[in-house]
Protein backbone atom coordinates (compact mmCIF):
# COMPACT_ATOMS: atom_id res chain seq x y z
CA UNK A 1 0.00 0.00 0.00
CA UNK A 2 2.84 2.37 0.86
CA UNK A 3 4.50 1.58 -2.45
CA UNK A 4 1.29 2.34 -4.32
CA UNK A 5 0.99 5.64 -2.51
CA UNK A 6 4.60 6.46 -3.38
CA UNK A 7 3.99 5.60 -7.04
CA UNK A 8 0.84 7.72 -7.06
CA UNK A 9 2.67 10.62 -5.45
CA UNK A 10 5.54 10.29 -7.94
CA UNK A 11 3.16 10.29 -10.90
CA UNK A 12 1.34 13.29 -9.46
CA UNK A 13 4.65 15.14 -9.03
CA UNK A 14 5.73 14.16 -12.54
CA UNK A 15 2.44 15.45 -13.98
CA UNK A 16 2.84 18.72 -12.07
CA UNK A 17 6.40 19.21 -13.31
CA UNK A 18 5.42 18.39 -16.89
CA UNK A 19 2.45 20.75 -16.72
CA UNK A 20 4.61 23.50 -15.24
CA UNK A 21 7.20 23.13 -18.02
CA UNK A 22 4.51 23.16 -20.71
CA UNK A 23 2.76 26.25 -19.32
CA UNK A 24 6.10 28.02 -18.89
CA UNK A 25 6.99 27.36 -22.52
CA UNK A 26 3.61 28.71 -23.66
CA UNK A 27 4.06 31.88 -21.59
CA UNK A 28 7.67 32.47 -22.67
CA UNK A 29 6.93 31.94 -26.37
CA UNK A 30 3.92 34.25 -26.17
CA UNK A 31 5.97 36.98 -24.49
CA UNK A 32 8.88 36.57 -26.91
CA UNK A 33 6.79 36.59 -30.09
CA UNK A 34 4.62 39.57 -29.20
CA UNK A 35 7.49 41.56 -27.72
CA UNK A 36 9.48 41.02 -30.91
CA UNK A 37 6.60 42.43 -32.97
CA UNK A 38 6.46 45.58 -30.83
CA UNK A 39 10.22 46.11 -30.86
CA UNK A 40 10.28 45.67 -34.64
CA UNK A 41 7.79 48.51 -35.14
CA UNK A 42 9.77 50.80 -32.80
CA UNK A 43 13.07 50.15 -34.58
CA UNK A 44 11.95 49.98 -38.23
CA UNK A 45 10.22 53.13 -39.49
CA UNK A 46 9.18 51.30 -42.69
CA UNK A 47 6.73 49.27 -40.61
CA UNK A 48 4.86 52.31 -39.33
CA UNK A 49 1.83 51.93 -41.56
CA UNK A 50 -1.87 51.88 -40.78
CA UNK A 51 -2.35 48.12 -41.01
CA UNK A 52 0.68 47.44 -38.85
CA UNK A 53 -0.72 49.54 -36.02
CA UNK A 54 -3.50 46.97 -35.72
CA UNK A 55 -0.90 44.21 -35.59
CA UNK A 56 1.19 45.97 -32.94
CA UNK A 57 -1.85 46.80 -30.79
CA UNK A 58 -2.83 43.12 -31.09
CA UNK A 59 0.68 42.16 -29.98
CA UNK A 60 0.39 44.49 -26.97
CA UNK A 61 -2.92 42.88 -25.93
CA UNK A 62 -1.48 39.38 -26.33
CA UNK A 63 1.67 40.39 -24.43
CA UNK A 64 -0.46 41.55 -21.50
CA UNK A 65 -2.34 38.24 -21.61
CA UNK A 66 0.99 36.45 -21.18
CA UNK A 67 2.25 38.79 -18.44
CA UNK A 68 -0.77 39.49 -16.21
CA UNK A 69 -3.22 36.65 -16.92
CA UNK A 70 -1.37 33.44 -17.79
CA UNK A 71 1.06 33.37 -14.81
CA UNK A 72 -1.69 33.53 -12.18
CA UNK A 73 -3.77 30.97 -14.07
CA UNK A 74 -0.70 28.71 -14.27
CA UNK A 75 0.00 29.02 -10.53
CA UNK A 76 -3.60 28.18 -9.67
CA UNK A 77 -3.62 25.24 -12.09
CA UNK A 78 -0.34 23.68 -10.92
CA UNK A 79 -0.91 24.19 -7.18
CA UNK A 80 -4.67 23.67 -7.14
CA UNK A 81 -5.23 26.76 -5.00
CA UNK A 82 -5.69 30.53 -5.29
CA UNK A 83 -3.33 32.45 -3.02
CA UNK A 84 -4.10 36.05 -3.93
CA UNK A 85 -7.39 36.85 -2.23
CA UNK A 86 -10.95 37.55 -3.31
CA UNK A 87 -10.45 41.10 -4.57
CA UNK A 88 -7.51 40.21 -6.79
CA UNK A 89 -9.52 37.24 -8.04
CA UNK A 90 -12.08 39.72 -9.41
CA UNK A 91 -9.32 41.91 -10.85
CA UNK A 92 -7.58 38.94 -12.50
CA UNK A 93 -10.87 37.70 -13.94
CA UNK A 94 -11.71 41.17 -15.27
CA UNK A 95 -8.27 41.46 -16.89
CA UNK A 96 -8.71 38.01 -18.39
CA UNK A 97 -12.01 38.92 -20.05
CA UNK A 98 -10.73 42.38 -21.07
CA UNK A 99 -7.48 41.30 -22.69
CA UNK A 100 -8.69 38.15 -24.44
CA UNK A 101 -11.72 39.99 -25.83
CA UNK A 102 -9.46 42.85 -26.95
CA UNK A 103 -7.22 40.35 -28.75
CA UNK A 104 -10.19 38.86 -30.61
CA UNK A 105 -11.55 42.30 -31.59
CA UNK A 106 -8.12 43.21 -32.98
CA UNK A 107 -8.27 40.13 -35.21
CA UNK A 108 -11.66 41.30 -36.45
CA UNK A 109 -10.32 44.80 -37.21
CA UNK A 110 -7.37 43.33 -39.13
CA UNK A 111 -9.81 41.31 -41.26
CA UNK A 112 -11.93 44.43 -41.96
CA UNK A 113 -8.82 46.46 -42.82
CA UNK A 114 -7.71 43.82 -45.30
CA UNK A 115 -11.22 43.67 -46.74
CA UNK A 116 -11.19 47.41 -47.51
CA UNK A 117 -7.62 47.21 -48.82
CA UNK A 118 -8.23 44.35 -51.24
CA UNK A 119 -11.92 44.51 -52.13
CA UNK A 120 -12.08 48.31 -52.58
CA UNK A 121 -10.24 50.67 -54.91
CA UNK A 122 -7.13 52.38 -53.44
CA UNK A 123 -8.85 55.76 -53.20
CA UNK A 124 -11.78 54.14 -51.38
CA UNK A 125 -9.36 52.50 -48.96
CA UNK A 126 -7.67 55.83 -48.24
CA UNK A 127 -11.09 57.35 -47.57
CA UNK A 128 -12.23 54.47 -45.36
CA UNK A 129 -9.01 53.93 -43.41
CA UNK A 130 -8.06 57.43 -42.34
CA UNK A 131 -5.79 57.83 -39.29
CA UNK A 132 -8.81 59.02 -37.29
CA UNK A 133 -10.81 55.92 -38.21
CA UNK A 134 -7.88 53.66 -37.37
CA UNK A 135 -7.62 55.38 -33.98
CA UNK A 136 -11.36 54.94 -33.39
CA UNK A 137 -11.20 51.24 -34.29
CA UNK A 138 -8.22 50.69 -32.00
CA UNK A 139 -9.97 52.54 -29.20
CA UNK A 140 -13.02 50.34 -29.68
CA UNK A 141 -10.83 47.25 -29.38
CA UNK A 142 -9.95 48.37 -25.85
CA UNK A 143 -13.10 50.19 -24.68
CA UNK A 144 -15.73 47.63 -25.74
CA UNK A 145 -14.08 44.81 -23.72
CA UNK A 146 -14.09 47.08 -20.68
CA UNK A 147 -17.88 47.22 -20.81
CA UNK A 148 -18.15 43.42 -20.51
CA UNK A 149 -15.26 42.91 -18.07
CA UNK A 150 -14.49 45.31 -15.22
CA UNK A 151 -17.90 46.99 -15.08
CA UNK A 152 -20.14 43.88 -14.73
CA UNK A 153 -17.61 41.67 -12.94
CA UNK A 154 -16.66 44.15 -10.22
CA UNK A 155 -20.39 44.85 -9.72
CA UNK A 156 -21.15 41.09 -9.71
CA UNK A 157 -23.73 41.45 -12.47
CA UNK A 158 -22.53 38.12 -13.86
CA UNK A 159 -23.69 36.38 -10.65
CA UNK A 160 -27.21 37.81 -10.43
CA UNK A 161 -29.63 34.95 -9.90
CA UNK A 162 -26.93 32.33 -9.31
CA UNK A 163 -25.53 33.58 -5.98
CA UNK A 164 -26.13 30.26 -4.23
CA UNK A 165 -24.35 28.31 -6.96
CA UNK A 166 -21.36 30.67 -6.89
CA UNK A 167 -21.14 30.47 -3.10
CA UNK A 168 -21.34 26.68 -3.16
CA UNK A 169 -18.62 26.42 -5.81
CA UNK A 170 -16.38 28.87 -3.94
CA UNK A 171 -16.71 27.08 -0.61
CA UNK A 172 -15.85 23.65 -2.02
CA UNK A 173 -12.24 24.17 -0.98
CA UNK A 174 -13.24 25.12 2.57
CA UNK A 175 -12.31 28.81 2.40
CA UNK A 176 -13.06 31.82 0.24
CA UNK A 177 -9.34 32.28 -0.40
CA UNK A 178 -8.56 28.82 -1.81
CA UNK A 179 -10.21 29.16 -5.23
CA UNK A 180 -11.00 31.79 -7.84
CA UNK A 181 -14.33 30.71 -9.29
CA UNK A 182 -15.95 32.59 -12.18
CA UNK A 183 -19.49 31.57 -13.01
CA UNK A 184 -21.85 33.57 -15.21
CA UNK A 185 -25.61 33.74 -15.51
CA UNK A 186 -27.39 33.19 -18.80
CA UNK A 187 -27.73 36.85 -19.90
CA UNK A 188 -24.07 37.59 -19.23
CA UNK A 189 -22.97 34.37 -20.96
CA UNK A 190 -24.96 35.21 -24.10
CA UNK A 191 -24.02 38.91 -24.26
CA UNK A 192 -20.36 38.40 -23.43
CA UNK A 193 -19.95 35.51 -25.87
CA UNK A 194 -21.68 37.42 -28.67
CA UNK A 195 -19.51 40.53 -28.21
CA UNK A 196 -16.26 38.68 -27.61
CA UNK A 197 -16.56 35.87 -30.17
CA UNK A 198 -19.66 35.26 -32.28
CA UNK A 199 -20.04 38.74 -33.82
CA UNK A 200 -16.28 39.10 -34.56
CA UNK A 201 -16.27 35.55 -35.97
CA UNK A 202 -19.14 36.36 -38.36
CA UNK A 203 -17.42 39.56 -39.54
CA UNK A 204 -14.12 37.74 -40.06
CA UNK A 205 -15.75 34.95 -42.07
CA UNK A 206 -17.55 37.45 -44.30
CA UNK A 207 -14.44 39.60 -44.77
CA UNK A 208 -12.09 36.75 -45.63
CA UNK A 209 -14.66 35.12 -47.89
CA UNK A 210 -14.94 38.35 -49.90
CA UNK A 211 -11.16 38.73 -49.92
CA UNK A 212 -10.73 35.25 -51.38
CA UNK A 213 -13.42 35.76 -54.04
CA UNK A 214 -11.97 39.14 -55.03
CA UNK A 215 -8.44 37.77 -55.25
CA UNK A 216 -9.56 34.93 -57.52
CA UNK A 217 -11.40 37.40 -59.79
CA UNK A 218 -8.20 39.44 -60.03
CA UNK A 219 -6.19 36.36 -61.00
CA UNK A 220 -8.59 35.53 -63.83
CA UNK A 221 -8.60 39.16 -65.07
CA UNK A 222 -4.81 39.25 -65.16
CA UNK A 223 -4.61 35.93 -67.03
CA UNK A 224 -7.14 37.18 -69.58
CA UNK A 225 -5.10 40.34 -70.21
CA UNK A 226 -1.88 38.35 -70.49
CA UNK A 227 -3.36 35.89 -73.00
CA UNK A 228 -4.79 38.72 -75.07
CA UNK A 229 -1.44 40.49 -75.14
CA UNK A 230 0.74 37.48 -75.89
CA UNK A 231 -1.54 35.21 -77.90
CA UNK A 232 -0.20 32.21 -75.99
CA UNK A 233 -0.66 28.71 -77.49
CA UNK A 234 -2.85 26.05 -75.79
CA UNK A 235 0.11 24.47 -73.98
CA UNK A 236 0.96 27.77 -72.29
CA UNK A 237 -2.71 28.31 -71.47
CA UNK A 238 -2.81 24.90 -69.79
CA UNK A 239 0.31 25.79 -67.82
CA UNK A 240 -1.36 29.04 -66.78
CA UNK A 241 -4.39 27.10 -65.60
CA UNK A 242 -2.21 24.93 -63.38
CA UNK A 243 -0.46 28.05 -62.04
CA UNK A 244 -3.79 29.65 -61.21
CA UNK A 245 -4.89 26.50 -59.43
CA UNK A 246 -1.74 26.59 -57.31
CA UNK A 247 -2.34 30.24 -56.43
CA UNK A 248 -5.97 29.57 -55.54
CA UNK A 249 -4.99 26.59 -53.41
CA UNK A 250 -2.32 28.58 -51.58
CA UNK A 251 -4.68 31.48 -50.94
CA UNK A 252 -7.37 29.13 -49.68
CA UNK A 253 -4.90 27.36 -47.38
CA UNK A 254 -3.61 30.67 -45.99
CA UNK A 255 -7.08 31.94 -45.14
CA UNK A 256 -8.05 28.51 -43.80
CA UNK A 257 -5.06 28.57 -41.46
CA UNK A 258 -6.06 32.01 -40.13
CA UNK A 259 -9.68 31.11 -39.51
CA UNK A 260 -8.89 27.54 -38.49
CA UNK A 261 -6.47 28.56 -35.75
CA UNK A 262 -8.86 31.20 -34.44
CA UNK A 263 -11.85 28.83 -34.35
CA UNK A 264 -9.85 25.90 -32.99
CA UNK A 265 -8.51 27.99 -30.13
CA UNK A 266 -11.63 29.91 -29.08
CA UNK A 267 -14.73 28.06 -30.34
CA UNK A 268 -14.59 25.28 -27.68
CA UNK A 269 -14.43 27.82 -24.84
CA UNK A 270 -17.24 30.06 -26.08
CA UNK A 271 -19.51 27.15 -27.00
CA UNK A 272 -19.03 25.78 -23.49
CA UNK A 273 -19.51 29.26 -22.04
CA UNK A 274 -22.96 29.51 -23.63
CA UNK A 275 -24.02 25.91 -22.94
CA UNK A 276 -22.88 25.60 -19.31
CA UNK A 277 -25.51 27.93 -17.71
CA UNK A 278 -28.27 25.98 -19.47
CA UNK A 279 -27.09 22.58 -18.17
CA UNK A 280 -26.85 23.67 -14.52
CA UNK A 281 -23.10 24.34 -14.57
CA UNK A 282 -22.23 20.68 -14.95
CA UNK A 283 -19.18 21.08 -17.22
CA UNK A 284 -16.12 19.64 -15.39
CA UNK A 285 -13.49 22.16 -14.34
CA UNK A 286 -10.82 20.15 -16.16
CA UNK A 287 -12.62 20.78 -19.45
CA UNK A 288 -13.04 24.46 -18.65
CA UNK A 289 -9.31 24.73 -17.92
CA UNK A 290 -8.34 22.94 -21.15
CA UNK A 291 -10.54 25.20 -23.28
CA UNK A 292 -9.32 28.34 -21.50
CA UNK A 293 -5.64 27.53 -22.06
CA UNK A 294 -6.39 26.64 -25.67
CA UNK A 295 -7.69 30.20 -26.02
CA UNK A 296 -4.59 31.58 -24.31
CA UNK A 297 -2.43 29.70 -26.84
CA UNK A 298 -4.06 31.79 -29.57
CA UNK A 299 -2.22 34.81 -28.12
CA UNK A 300 1.03 32.97 -28.81
CA UNK A 301 0.01 32.00 -32.34
CA UNK A 302 -1.06 35.49 -33.43
CA UNK A 303 2.50 36.84 -33.94
CA UNK A 304 3.23 33.95 -36.29
CA UNK A 305 -0.04 34.32 -38.23
CA UNK A 306 -0.11 38.10 -38.55
CA UNK A 307 3.52 39.26 -38.35
CA UNK A 308 5.99 36.43 -38.96
CA UNK A 309 4.34 35.69 -42.32
CA UNK A 310 4.82 39.34 -43.31
CA UNK A 311 8.05 39.81 -45.27
CA UNK A 312 8.70 43.32 -43.93
CA UNK A 313 8.29 42.14 -40.34
CA UNK A 314 10.52 39.11 -40.98
CA UNK A 315 13.27 41.39 -42.26
CA UNK A 316 12.97 43.55 -39.14
CA UNK A 317 13.07 40.46 -36.93
CA UNK A 318 16.29 39.29 -38.59
CA UNK A 319 17.91 42.67 -37.99
CA UNK A 320 16.86 42.61 -34.32
CA UNK A 321 17.89 39.00 -33.67
CA UNK A 322 21.20 39.45 -35.51
CA UNK A 323 22.12 42.47 -33.35
CA UNK A 324 21.39 45.11 -35.95
CA UNK A 325 23.24 43.57 -38.89
CA UNK A 326 22.42 46.02 -41.70
CA UNK A 327 22.94 43.40 -44.42
CA UNK A 328 19.33 42.32 -43.94
CA UNK A 329 18.12 45.89 -44.35
CA UNK A 330 20.03 46.27 -47.60
CA UNK A 331 18.80 42.91 -48.87
CA UNK A 332 15.21 43.82 -48.07
CA UNK A 333 15.53 47.19 -49.81
CA UNK A 334 17.17 45.60 -52.83
CA UNK A 335 14.46 42.97 -53.21
CA UNK A 336 11.70 45.53 -52.96
CA UNK A 337 13.32 47.95 -55.31
CA UNK A 338 14.23 45.55 -58.10
CA UNK A 339 11.47 42.97 -58.34
CA UNK A 340 9.23 44.11 -61.17
CA UNK A 341 6.69 41.96 -62.92
CA UNK A 342 6.60 43.11 -66.53
CA UNK A 343 2.91 42.93 -67.22
CA UNK A 344 0.80 41.93 -64.27
CA UNK A 345 1.86 44.39 -61.57
CA UNK A 346 0.40 47.60 -63.00
CA UNK A 347 -2.60 45.92 -64.59
CA UNK A 348 -6.10 45.96 -63.14
CA UNK A 349 -5.21 48.52 -60.46
CA UNK A 350 -2.39 46.47 -58.96
CA UNK A 351 -4.52 43.42 -58.30
CA UNK A 352 -1.62 40.98 -58.49
CA UNK A 353 -0.17 42.79 -55.49
CA UNK A 354 -3.49 42.42 -53.74
CA UNK A 355 -3.47 38.68 -54.38
CA UNK A 356 0.07 38.35 -53.04
CA UNK A 357 -1.11 40.30 -50.03
CA UNK A 358 -3.74 37.62 -49.40
CA UNK A 359 -1.38 34.75 -49.99
CA UNK A 360 1.60 36.11 -48.04
CA UNK A 361 -0.35 38.04 -45.37
CA UNK A 362 1.71 41.20 -45.83
CA UNK A 363 0.60 44.77 -46.20
CA UNK A 364 0.56 44.80 -49.98
CA UNK A 365 -2.31 47.28 -50.14
CA UNK A 366 0.15 50.10 -49.56
CA UNK A 367 1.79 49.15 -52.84
CA UNK A 368 -1.41 48.63 -54.80
CA UNK A 369 -2.47 52.13 -53.83
CA UNK A 370 0.66 53.64 -55.32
Amino acid sequence: MDKQEQNTEFLSSLETVSLTIFLSIVIIMTVFGNLLVMVALCKDRHLRKKTNYFIVSLAFADLLVALVVMPFAAIELTTGQWYFGEIFCLVRTSLDVLLTTSSILHLCCIALDRYYAICCQPLVYRHKMTPVRVAVMLSGCWLIPTLISFLPIMQSWNAIGIEDIVKRQTLMGGSNDTSCVFLVNRPYALICSAVAFYVPLALMVLAYQRIYVTAMIHVRQIETLQRAASGSPPTEQAHGGHSRMRIETKAAKTLAIIMGCFCLCWAPFFITNVVDPFIHYSVPWQLWTAWLWLGYINSGLNPFLYAFLNRAFRRAFLVILCCGDERYTRQGSFSRGNIQRPCSAPSVNGTSMALRYVVLLSDMHTRSAS
